[in-house]
């Protein structure tokens, strides 16, 4: 389904670590990732055990040091691969926590959500369809977060430290 494979070293180098399911604590393999190699599929590589901290999402292609991803430090800690997905993409959007206020639904990706949404903050969503990506400013910039079919009645529930959502895409190149 896909293969990710994690070196200590930057351009590929030092000490490797082959993945191709979901890990909850990647700890015990490497010390740090300075390069990644994702042979297929797609994955989300995260900065610290069970799924938190800093979120980068992978797909196909080589990475030979850690700005090549964005990231911010050599820490990644957990990782999950993300299914494939051809279906309908469907993602509400609320200003307010619970699922309340202002609320509009979207299918396709948004370069700039205070243009669309009139709103720079989202308190909630429901991911109805498919599998996407927040980003924390417009044009894909800045801080990532991955959601997947399910209710986030709070920023917090997909990892966020703020309810400011800048941009979001759907993952269709598995």
């Amino acid at each position: 389904m896909g293969k990710i494979i994690f070196y200590e070293d930057r351009n590929f180098q030092g000490r490797i670590y082959a993945c191709s399911s979901d890990c909850t604590d990647l700890h015990s393999y490497f010390n740090h990732c300075n390069s990644i190699r994702v042979e297929s599929g797609c994955f989300m590589i995260y900065e610290k055990p069970n799924y938190v901290g800093h979120q980068y999402f992978m797909k196909k292609g080589d990475y030979p040091d850690l700005h090549s991803w964005m990231g911010v430090s050599t820490s990644i800690r957990s990782c999950c691969i993300i299914p494939p997905y051809t279906g309908l993409y469907r993602l509400r959007l609320y200003e307010k926590p619970d699922f309340n206020g202002h609320m509009m639904e979207f299918g396709d990706d948004c370069t700039c959500v205070s243009d669309r949404f009139h709103h720079r903050h989202v308190y909630s969503c429901k991911v109805k369809n498919g599998y996407w990506i927040f980003y924390e400013y417009p044009n894909y910039k800045g801080r990532q977060y991955f959601l997947k079919p399910g209710d986030y009645r709070r920023y917090r529930d997909w990892g966020a430290t703020c309810s400011i959502v800048g941009s979001f895409r759907r993952i269709t190149d598995f």
